[in-house]
């Protein structure tokens, strides 16, 4: 039984790391027909999925409420286009016993960062910018980036940061490193991407780009959305919302949430010495500085409209907003073995895409169960999203008490209940 949640900052570096073995079922659903999609529930057996697993899940998620691994959480599923389960269990305000609503509104953070690729995306559709193009192509301070070397000498960079070392997390940049310490660069509360981005041509890399994969949990995200807000002429807020949550019908998105839906923000906490306590949280849902690494706002509804869309390669109900190859190149590993080597088992049989981590080698690691190709992306407070193209699965895991014991059982019940039958 699992009892414990993870800290945030343990959680963050922790959930990108899981890699996946593949959920192995006797039957599966035809290949997809058609993007339409819709929110009525199917019973799991028209579908591939055995009642009974369907049901594991549900005790599953309220056991992690009884035992005080979350207050609360939300879980839908797709397969197919098709609705198996959407539910939420648990409260959503310890102090009032409120319960959990499937339309709150939870803390996205590094969610968020699987849609800022989206955007750059996009704008490289349109031929306005190529993910190889160097980032000082659109901000200039970054011919003047340097290196940390081996010797804690500031050395030039051997390579140019590009765009896709910002998607892959093979940059270097980094806020909370010993490398950037040399050279530190503070956010005031008053900024905003316009007047904070450019200063990032003063940082110091971690290592050369592209020689490594390393986190970037704040910095490249942000470059990339200011990047799409320049190159766009449209600020990213705006962008965002235009290009992206409109045409999706993601109506309960947002980097800044209107007063009217601000009581539907969940409160955050975390469990200490035996009880639930109140947590400052990282961004507001007011600030003028917008995010493009952990700024969002979302509902599990929302959310899957998303991951629909893109298991659906770009289109959802007759919407097509990417094309389907920038959602292949999403989903395609770039980095090699960096990433598949850069957390030990934890890492194994995984490559990373832009914005999302890809199972390229399933049934190697035995931390998450997901099948070959699937792909998405977690946020530190426990937000856990993927697409699954082999088994034909959309996912969404909203909690806010982050814990990889119980993101590792969450994700063995649902492939269990992929292709099984009951007796």
């Amino acid at each position: 039984m699992i009892s414990r949640t993870m800290g945030r900052r343990e959680f963050f570096m922790a959930a990108g790391c899981l890699a996946g073995s593949a959920c192995v079922g006797p039957s599966r659903p035809g290949q997809l027909s058609s993007s339409l999609f819709d929110w009525k529930l199917h019973a799991p057996a028209q579908l591939g999925m055995s009642p009974s697993g369907v049901e594991e899940i549900r005790s599953l998620m309220r056991r992690f409420v009884d035992t005080n691994v979350h207050t609360g959480n939300i879980v839908a599923i797709a397969r197919s286009n098709k609705l198996v389960m959407y539910e939420a269990q648990g409260v959503r305000n310890v102090e009032t016993g409120a319960p959990m609503r499937t339309d709150d509104i939870f803390r996205m953070m590094s969610s968020t960062k699987v849609v800022t690729a989206v955007a750059v995306m996009m704008i490289a559709e349109e031929g306005r910018i190529s993910i190889d193009d160097p980032v000082r192509r659109f901000i200039p301070s970054f011919k003047n980036i340097k290196v940390a070397g081996p010797d804690g000498n500031l050395v030039a960079p051997d390579r140019e940061v590009t765009i896709k070392h910002l998607l892959t997390h093979t940059s270097g940049l980094n806020l909370e490193s010993a490398a950037a310490r040399l050279q530190p660069i503070e956010r005031a509360t008053s900024d905003t991407l316009d007047t904070f981005i450019p200063r990032y041509g003063e940082a110091v890399l971690d290592f050369q780009p592209g020689s490594k994969w390393a986190y970037s949990g704040l910095p490249a995200f942000d470059v990339l959305l200011y990047i799409v807000q320049k190159v766009s002429g449209v600020p990213a807020n705006a962008f965002v919302r235009e290009r992206i949550l409109e045409p999706l019908g993601m109506s309960d998105t947002f980097f800044q949430v209107p007063t009217a839906k601000a009581e539907r923000v969940l409160p955050l906490y975390a469990r200490e010495k035996d009880e639930w306590r109140p947590q400052q949280p990282v961004f507001s849902g007011s600030s003028a500085y917008i995010s493009g690494a952990g700024g969002l706002f979302s509902t599990a509804h929302d959310y899957m409209q998303f991951e629909q869309m893109l298991y659906n390669r770009g289109e959802l109900n007759g919407r097509r907003v990417l094309r389907s190859a920038s959602v292949d190149a999403i989903a395609r590993n770039h980095v090699g073995d960096l990433y598949a080597s850069s957390f030990g088992p934890y890492t194994v049989g995984m490559g990373f895409g832009l914005g999302v981590k890809v199972a390229v080698e399933p049934n190697v690691n035995t931390f998450v169960s997901q099948g070959r190709g699937s792909f998405g992306w977690s946020g530190a407070y426990g937000t856990e999203t993927w697409v699954d193209p082999e088994n034909d699965l959309s996912v969404v895991y909203f909690v806010q008490q982050p814990s990889i014991l119980a993101l590792v059982e969450f994700q063995k019940v649902v492939c269990q209940a992929v292709g099984a039958t009951d007796a």
